[in-house]
């Protein structure tokens, strides 16, 4: 069975194309600036031929006419013919509370994801823009779409009801939604794998750190909680985006420095995080170099992101009545050793130990470096959220 999985922006369409009998990836790339007069286009294949073009895009409808012609290519294609492909995976940020799994695109699941569009307003519209352009290209192709918020469905009500007047979750549905739930997902059951156990008998704390960052309590392989809230903006400090902040800062901000709102949600979502506390940059390999160098702005962005792990990891521990494992992912988590030692220092009275000689070497390969004797096992995972799409989409689809 061959999958196509697309993750869709406003101006763009990552893909991954797979054979599934053994998950090899065929092709995978990306589509860039749709609808901008020079548009982007790169595709690598299993024998590693690489496709560079710039040609223009209108739409993603277009985009797909791309990538289908490259797929089928007889000189870089790795199918005859788009027939060839049996199912789509699509990741959708928002499914609000009617989603707890992936499910197969019908009108009604078409109608709940543009319900959900209040609630992500930048991410469920560029979804949508997507599916729709696969179900006018590949009209008898089932498409199936994966929830980022479907994981944490199993969080219980006192981890995601606020403390507001009850009434705002009745009728306009606020409450903590949690993302990266496919990454979330799909490295607990890595780390099950690694420890040789049942994932229903374990304890786990997942920590998603990238440009965007979370962290998951799972409890007995669900979702239990997690620091990303309502929106995307909640939890620990971010590439651009501030994280956990005293909710009366926003109000301040348009108070006394005459802010409008919009003007406020930039701040919040563009100009924090790393970028605002270093004053450098928001891609934490730059705040890292400049770290080494002894700048004090870059240092304290390190420790604020390392404190707040440590914090959460603390807290799921307490939540959970215990703690069989720490798993680091995203590509802060997989690439940013001092984060790692930081954020797992001073540690040991909660049975975690970490091995500098494990944590710190650069090869790219799952791992474990805690020390041989630490009760609580820390890993390295690398994170795979296409690969879970698309054996969602076996699983409903599978012939």
């Amino acid at each position: 069975m061959k999958v196509l999985v697309l993750n869709c922006g406003s101006s763009s369409i990552k893909y991954k194309f797979y054979e599934m009998e053994t998950e090899q990836e065929l092709a995978s790339g990306i589509v860039e600036r749709i609808g901008m007069k020079e548009g982007g286009f790169k595709y690598k294949n299993t024998d590693g031929q690489e496709i560079k073009i710039s040609p223009a895009i209108p739409t993603h409808t277009d985009g797909l006419d791309l990538l289908f012609q490259y797929l089928s290519n007889e000189e870089y294609g790795v199918i005859r013919s788009v027939a060839e492909i049996d199912a789509v995976g699509h990741r959708v940020v928002h499914g609000g509370e009617k989603f707890e799994a992936s499910v197969i695109i019908r009108k009604n699941v078409l109608d709940e994801i543009e319900n959900c569009i209040p609630l992500a307003p930048l991410h469920n519209p560029a979804n949508l823009q997507g599916i729709h352009a696969c179900m006018e290209k590949m009209p008898d192709t089932p498409q199936v779409a994966v929830f980022d918020t479907a994981f944490h469905q199993t969080i219980p009500p006192q981890n995601y009801i606020y403390p507001l007047p009850y009434e705002f979750y009745e009728k306009g549905k606020i409450r903590r939604y949690g993302f990266h739930g496919t990454s979330h997902r799909f490295v607990a059951n890595e780390c099950a794998k690694l420890m040789n156990r049942p994932l229903k008998d374990l304890k786990i704390v997942t920590c998603h750190l990238g440009n965007g960052s979370s962290i998951c309590a799972v409890k007995n392989g669900k979702s239990f909680d997690t620091t990303m809230g309502f929106t995307p903006l909640a939890g620990v400090e971010m590439g651009t985006r501030c994280g956990d902040i005293d909710p009366f800062i926003p109000l301040y901000l348009q108070k006394n420095y005459s802010m409008t709102l919009d003007e406020v949600d930039d701040v919040m979502n563009k100009q924090s995080g790393f970028l605002g506390v270093t004053g450098l940059s928001s891609d934490l390999r730059d705040v890292t170099a400049k770290a080494k160098e002894n700048h004090m702005r870059c240092l304290l962005s390190l420790d604020i992101i390392s404190y707040q792990v440590k914090k959460y990891v603390g807290a799921y521990a307490a939540e959970m009545n215990g703690l069989d494992a720490i798993v680091f992912c995203g590509g802060v988590g997989e690439n940013t050793e001092e984060i790692r030692e930081i954020s797992m220092k001073n540690m040991e009275a909660f049975g975690i130990e970490l091995d500098d000689d494990r944590n710190f070497p650069h090869a790219r390969v799952t791992r474990e470096i805690s020390t041989e004797s630490s009760k609580v096992k820390v890993y390295i995972i690398f994170t795979n959220e296409e690969i879970m799409i698309a054996r969602d989409a076996v699983m409903l689809c599978g012939k």
